[in-house]
């Protein structure tokens, strides 16, 4: 039988604590069972274990990182016999180190949200980047709360989605109110030119728009430069045009870009051109399902494919 388990992760007074106390006054997510908070991280909040108790909600503290064991969790599962668990993080673990650890059977990570201070945001990606961009990539829901007016949610959209493309920023405000989320950004590029040109330094503006929004290109031409990217893999006529990007820090450089289909006339570029060659692509944008997007996303049927010079900037940046 399964057993849940949802890891909430953040630096310290991140609002973890008020997060989990507010879930667990929830009916529907306490709904009778044996709850296991464990806590590795104690900020100025703190829980009222008398009253969890009361509701079966059984809290354990985990001081170190050596502590967060296998060994660890076994026995804690052995004495609880939970239904569910929430994992309060140390916000300075190593994320990919939790994500794989063993845990007891049947325990498994069904949600891992992050929560982020908006007041302190801009001031951990400037200066502790690394750290919070390996809590940033693996959330399922990132919940940046404390948000004012003056919080500039387009640029924490494009901070985020080049490290995770998946994740569900919610914000909030200081109240605790759910804020609109739905704010498209200010493009460089005219949406509803024919074709629509993509300028070399607007490519990823125009990539991290076209993942949030696709549904306002279906159908429409597209015009920009790339690099040549082939998959041996690949099917027959298909290929990846895309973009060198720094993704979250100067080590971490990946490619970008999206699926492509080119018609029988241009199948000679195929064998003729190698990896990081630079391209010039026409191409009408459909909205398909694929399996690298886990769902809808867009797929680019070529109209042109030409040799091109470089970009002057050959590396793409978000912000």
């Amino acid at each position: 039988m399964e057993t849940p388990v949802y890891l909430i992760n953040g630096f310290l007074e991140s609002g973890k604590t008020n997060f989990i106390k507010v879930t667990l006054e929830d009916p529907e997510f306490i709904n009778g069972d044996r709850i296991l908070l464990l806590v590795c991280e104690e900020g100025e909040e703190e829980y009222d274990e008398e009253k969890f108790r009361k509701k079966n909600i059984f809290t354990e503290y985990i001081e170190s990182r050596e502590d967060f064991s296998a060994e660890k969790l076994a026995e804690l599962n052995a004495e609880y016999h939970p239904d569910k668990i929430i994992v309060e993080l140390n916000g300075v673990w190593q994320m990919l180190e939790i994500l794989n650890m063993e845990y007891p059977a049947g325990w498994t990570i069904v949600q891992l949200i992050t929560m982020v201070d908006a007041t302190t945001f801009m001031n951990y990606v400037n200066n502790m980047r690394s750290l919070i961009m390996e809590q940033l990539k693996y959330s399922d829901t990132i919940i940046l709360n404390r948000c004012t007016k003056d919080t500039k949610k387009n640029e924490v959209r494009r901070i985020i989605k080049p490290v995770n493309r998946k994740a569900q920023i919610i914000y909030e405000s200081m109240d605790g109110t759910d804020m609109d989320t739905e704010e498209e950004d200010e493009l460089p590029f005219d949406i509803n030119a024919n074709p629509i040109v993509i300028e070399d330094d607007d490519f990823g503006l125009w990539y991290l728009d076209i993942l949030d929004f696709p549904k306002k290109y279906e159908g429409k031409n597209i015009s920009f430069k790339a690099q040549f990217y082939k998959d041996p893999k690949s099917g027959k006529g298909v290929f990846v045009p895309g973009r060198f990007a720094m993704q979250c820090c100067a080590n971490d450089i990946g490619f970008i870009g999206f699926t492509a289909r080119i018609p029988s006339t241009y199948a000679d570029f195929l064998n003729t051109h190698n990896n990081k060659d630079w391209i010039y692509v026409e191409a009408k944008i459909k909205i398909e399902l694929r399996l690298e997007y886990r769902g809808k996303g867009p797929v680019l049927y070529v109209t042109k494919l030409e040799d091109s010079i470089p970009a002057e900037e050959e590396i793409v940046y978000f912000t």
